[in-house]
Order: structure tokens, then sequence, then C-alpha cells
């Protein structure tokens, strides 16, 4: 149900680098994770771009929204001085950028699809698209030996809080697999895991039960949670059967 890495470094590489860039990424790595989690956006003229957040002010400063950006302006803004002096400089990262350092080495990647408001289906069939466009031969070899795409830990995955992104993505690149992200899990989750074909549910550990757990586990589908940041809660929620988690503590949970 769960070919994927357990351990995901969270946005890169959690607190200890600027998140969404590549000196995240590089971070990772560092920290023996070739397992990631990142947000991907769209700027202004329709490029994929590492971002979490709709607006500035947080890890870009400035006011305004990224949307209201082209690509070119976005990439020449500084993402990394907001954490610490050492980062000052570092750029808004491209997803074709982090696509290229993931598969230079070695890296499995959980692309959240985050579209800004109004942006939704075509985020969603942007991002797949460059996916698919990325990968084609790994999902040539696929379509040839007639395996089930989703069972391969060499492609990526997509989740979203967004179904429309979701099934935008399904439509543009249906063999690259889907995790839908919910806050809580609600009664209609396996409806909405069953419409989008997808292979996880991806949910918040603080919110999670025991019982629900199983459930998802007994439904036939992967179980993947955010944010934990403890020895202890990853193994306790381990324990229930959830099957990976990201961290924001690369320093204090390994990659293994």
């Amino acid at each position: 149900m769960w070919p994927y890495p357990k351990v995901v470094a969270h946005r890169g590489g959690g607190t200890l680098a600027p998140e969404n860039t590549l000196a995240a990424l590089r971070c990772g790595l560092k920290h023996g994770y070739r397992a990631v989690e990142f947000d991907v956006m769209l700027s202004r003229d329709g490029v994929p771009i590492l971002m979490h957040d709709a607006v500035f002010g947080r890890t870009v400063r400035g006011v305004g929204k990224v949307s209201d950006f082209t690509a070119d302006e976005l990439t020449a803004m500084d993402a990394g001085s907001w954490l610490h002096e050492q980062f000052a400089g570092e750029r808004i990262c491209t997803y074709r950028q982090a696509l290229e350092f993931c598969r230079q080495n070695d890296i499995w990647m959980n692309v959240e699809i985050k579209p800004a408001e109004g942006f939704e289906v075509e985020t969603g069939r942007i991002v797949a698209q460059l996916t698919e466009e990325c990968f084609a031969h790994e999902l040539a070899q696929h379509v040839a030996s007639a395996d089930g795409a989703w069972a391969d830990p060499a492609l990526p995955l997509f989740s979203s809080f967004s179904f429309e992104a979701l099934r935008a993505a399904q439509v543009a690149a249906p063999t690259i697999p889907r995790g839908f992200l919910t806050d809580t899990i609600e009664d209609d989750w396996l409806q909405r895991l069953q419409e989008l074909d997808a292979v996880a549910l991806h949910t918040n550990h603080k919110y999670l039960s025991p019982m629900q757990a199983q459930a998802v586990r007994q439904a036939g589908y992967g179980l993947f949670c955010y944010t934990v940041n403890t020895p202890n809660r990853a193994a306790e929620i381990l324990s229930w059967g959830v099957d990976s988690f990201c961290t924001d503590r690369i320093d204090l949970i390994g990659a293994d």
C-alpha cells in the first residue's frame, strides 16, 4: 500500500533551512534524507515555483500575491534571509529546478500542489504535465511492463488539499499517483479517494485516531501524516499503522 519512504523531510529541509528552496533540498540530503515534501504554485505567467504561502511577508519580504508576479520576477527574490543571514540571497526555486535536483540525487518527492485561489485547475494541470514530461522514461517502462505505476517509488506522489487541483492532475497525468490531503478525516474520505483513484490519504497526525488509521489501511490505502517532530510521536503513530510521515526535525528523527 505504501512503497515510498517512511520518513520525509518537510519542505525540503525542515526547520534547518529556508523552506521550499534548493538550500532546503541540499540540507535534507546532507542529513541523509532522500525523500522530501515541498509545495508548488504558479507564477503569473504559469510557471510552477516552490512556495507555500500565496502572499508575501513570511518567507519572502514584501506585500502582494505570488500569482501577481512573473517567474523571472519571483526567482530574483530573496527566499532565505528570513530564516538566517547565512541564507541571504537564496532565491525562490522553480519546480523544474527542484525536479532536476531531486532526480540527480535520487530523492523521492511528495509534491504538494498548492494553488492560489482561483487557479486550482490550471495549477494541477501544469504541475502534472511538467512532472509527466520529466518522468517520461519511467512511465514508458510502466506501460511496457503493464505494472501499476503507483507501486514504483521511482515516481513522485502528488498531494493537495484541493480536490479540483488533484482532479486536474489526474486528467492531465493519470499515471502519476495521487494522495488526498485533509486536515481532519471527514466522513466522505473514502469517496474522495475513489473519485481521484488515489493511492493514499494524507492527514494531520494531531487529529488522527488509531481507529481511523486502521480504517484507512483496511480500505487498501496508504496513510501519510504531517508534521511529526518528536521520535516518541513518530513511534506511536507508526504503531497505529501509519505508513509514513514528514518532519521538520530532520536533526532529531533519522531518515531511516
